[in-house]
C-alpha cells in the first residue's frame, strides 16, 4: 500500500475502517491515501466522510511505504513531543476502549513526527478488586499496540480517581473508607474528598496492616515487573501520581473543575483526624499547644473572595506568628509526601533505563495578591515574603526526578482581571527554582482546545534553551482530532521540527572561523 505525506491548512478529519486518517485541503497537515471502505470510527462518535481521491501534485509531497515510513524529522534532538492517550483508554474490565480509533490515532501521530504517547494507568483499574491482586492485561495489550506503531511511551501511574471519566479508587480502598473516612482529605465542614488518599495515612497501617506508601510500593513494583520487557525500548518515562489529579497538592478546590478559574481560593484540607493529630503534635512540640487545636478560624470558604476580611486579607492572620506556624506545617506535610513518593518511585526504577517524574500544578489564581491564597490552600507557602517552590525543587533534585509542569499554553492577557492571576509569572518562578537545583522540566498544556496564541505561547516556553526536552500535549480524543484543533496541533509540531532543522543547518567552517547560514548569502564571523 502506498501512502503520501503532503505538505499543509484547515481540513476534515476522518477515520476509515482500516483506521487511516484523511486530512484534506490542508497545507500544514498530512494526507494519507487509501482505498479502504468507508465505515468511519471516532472517539465516542461516528464521523462520516466521502470517498477520497488524492493527487500528489505538491512539490513538497513525500512518498513512502508503510514498511519504510519516514517521520518529518529526527526526534533525537530538540524537544520530543508526546500526546496523551484518552484517560479511559482501558476500561475497568481491562478492555481497550475505542481500540480502532486509538490505533488510527497512533498511526497519524507517528506520521506527523510525534515521538510518543502518554498513557494513564489507573490504580482503580489495575488493582480494582483486592489489595495485591493486579490485572495488567488491558494495559499490556495497549502497550504492545504502541510498540507496533513505532512510538515511545510515557506512563502516568495514577493513584487518584477521576469523576469526569467515572474512574474511582479501587473498590477495596473505598470499602475501607466507608468505615474509616479519615483516610480521605477533609475540609473544615467535614466533607471528604474521596478521589485520593490523605497524606495523613502515608505512614499509618490502615490498609490491612499496610501503610499507604507500602500499598503504593506494591503497585509500582508489580507494574515494573509486568512491563519489564518494554522498559527503555518502548517505555521511556514514568510519572508517579502524587495527589489529586496526579498532582502534588491538596484538593483545595474540590468543588470545581481542575481547569476552571474558581471565584475563591479554595479551603484547607487538613481536617481528617490523622492530619489533625499531626498538627496537634507539632504545636505541642513547639510549645504552643493551642495552635494545634484546629486550622485558621478565619480561613475563607471555597467561593469566598479570599483577600477581603479573611485569613488572607492585607495584614491578615497569614502574616502573624500563628499564620506562619500553620502555613509552614501545612506545606511541610506536602513536602514530606513528595519526598516519600518520589523516593519510592526512584528506588523502584533505579535499575531500569527510564526517567522518573512527578507533576506540580500551576495554581495561578490570586498570584498577584500578596498572600497567594490559592497556592496556600493547595499546600504551597508561596507569598510576597517567601518562595514556596525552592523546597519542592530540592526534593525533586534529591531524588533525581524530573518535574512535569502544566499550563505552558496559558497567557496572562486571557485571565479574568478579578482572579488576580498570572500563569506566566508563576511558571517563571517555578522554573527558576528548578534551575537553581538542577531539576529538568517536562512541559504540558492545560487546555485541549488550542488557539494560535496558545500554541505560540507553548513554543515560547519551549524555545531558547529553556531546559525542556519533553512536551506532553493533553490529550487525544474527538476534540483533539477535530477540524478546528488538529490543524493547529499539526502546524505546531511542524514548526518545532522546522526550528530543529534550522538549528541543525548552522555549521561552523573551522578553517575560516565562520558560521554559514543556509539560505542566506552571507556568513557570520565567529568570536
Amino acid at each position: 500500500m502506498e501512502m503520501s505525506l503532503i505538505g499543509s491548512s484547515p481540513a476534515n478529519f476522518t477515520i476509515t475502517r482500516r483506521d487511516l486518517f484523511q486530512l484534506s485541503n490542508n497545507k500544514n497537515l498530512m494526507m494519507i491515501c487509501s482505498s479502504a471502505a468507508k465505515s468511519q470510527i471516532g472517539f465516542g462518535r461516528t464521523i462520516r466522510c466521502r470517498n477520497l481521491r488524492v493527487s500528489a501534485q505538491s512539490q513538497h509531497a513525500i512518498s513512502t511505504k508503510t514498511s519504510d515510513r519516514n517521520t518529518i524529522s529526527n526526534p533525537k534532538d530538540g524537544v520530543k513531543i508526546y500526546v496523551g492517550l484518552p484517560m479511559n483508554s482501558v476500561s475497568d474490565c481491562n478492555g481497550i476502549n475505542h481500540s480502532r480509533a486509538v490505533a488510527a490515532g497512533l498511526k497519524a501521530l507517528k506520521l506527523l513526527g510525534v515521538e510518543g504517547v502518554e498513557l494513564p494507568i489507573w490504580w482503580g483499574v489495575a488493582e480494582k478488586e483486592a489489595m495485591g491482586k493486579y490485572e495488567w492485561s488491558g494495559y499490556l495489550t495497549l502497550v504492545e499496540m504502541i510498540q507496533k506503531a513505532g512510538l515511545k511511551l510515557h506512563v502516568s501511574l495514577c493513584f487518584h480517581g477521576c469523576k469526569e471519566e467515572s474512574i474511582p479508587l479501587p473498590k477495596w480502598v473505598s470499602e475501607i473508607g466507608e468505615s474509616q473516612p479519615d483516610i480521605f482529605f477533609t475540609d473544615h465542614s467535614g466533607k471528604h474528598y474521596k478521589d485520593c488518599l490523605s497524606f495523613g495515612v502515608d505512614d499509618l497501617p490502615v490498609f490491612d496492616g499496610k501503610t499507604a506508601m507500602q500499598v503504593y510500593e506494591g503497585f509500582v513494583e508489580s507494574f515494573r515487573n509486568s512491563f519489564s520487557p518494554f522498559m527503555g525500548s518502548t517505555i521511556t518515562g514514568i510519572t508517579i501520581g502524587m495527589g489529586p489529579d496526579g498532582e502534588l497538592r491538596y484538593p483545595s478546590n474540590q468543588d470545581h473543575s481542575k481547569n476552571s478559574v474558581a471565584p475563591g481560593a479554595g479551603e484547607f484540607q487538613c481536617y481528617d483526624q490523622n492530619m489533625m493529630n499531626y498538627l496537634k503534635q507539632h504545636a505541642e512540640n513547639l510549645g504552643n499547644p493551642l495552635w494545634g487545636l484546629s486550622g485558621p478560624h478565619d480561613a475563607p470558604t471555597y467561593n469566598q473572595q479570599p483577600i477581603l476580611n479573611t485569613f488572607f486579607k492585607e495584614a491578615g492572620s497569614w502574616e502573624s506568628p500563628y499564620g506562619d506556624f500553620f502555613l509552614s506545617w501545612y506545606s511541610l506535610q506536602l513536602t514530606f509526601h513528595a519526598d516519600k513518593i518520589l523516593s519510592l518511585a526512584a528506588s523502584t526504577f533505579s535499575e531500569t533505563p527510564v526517567t522518573v517524574s512527578g507533576k506540580l500544578p500551576l495554581i495561578h489564581s490570586w498570584y498577584k495578591s500578596r498572600s497567594h491564597p490559592a497556592e496556600a490552600t493547595a499546600g504551597f507557602y508561596n507569598t510576597i515574603n517567601r518562595d514556596g517552590y525552592e523546597e519542592i525543587a530540592k526534593i525533586f533534585s534529591k531524588n533525581s526526578c524530573k518535574m512535569v509542569l502544566p499550563g505552558m499554553d496559558l497567557l496572562d492577557e486571557l485571565q479574568p482581571a478579578e482572579s488576580f492571576s498570572s500563569p506566566e509569572d508563576l511558571l517563571a518562578d517555578i522554573r527558576a527554582a528548578c534551575r537553581n537545583h538542577g531539576v529538568e522540566i517536562c512541559g504540558q498544556n492545560l487546555n485541549i482546545a488550542g488557539t494560535p496564541k496558545s500554541f505560540e505561547q507553548i513554543k515560547k516556553n519551549l524555545e531558547g534553551g529553556n531546559g525542556i526536552d519533553l512536551f506532553i500535549y493533553q490529550r487525544m480524543g474527538a476534540e483533539f482530532f477535530s477540524p478546528k484543533n488538529f490543524p493547529l496541533f499539526s502546524g505546531f509540531v511542524r514548526s518545532l521540527k522546522q526550528l530543529e532543522l534550522d538549528s541543525d543547518d548552522l555549521a561552523v567552517n573551522e578553517s575560516e572561523g565562520a558560521v554559514f547560514v543556509p539560505g542566506k548569502n552571507r556568513k557570520l564571523q565567529t568570536v
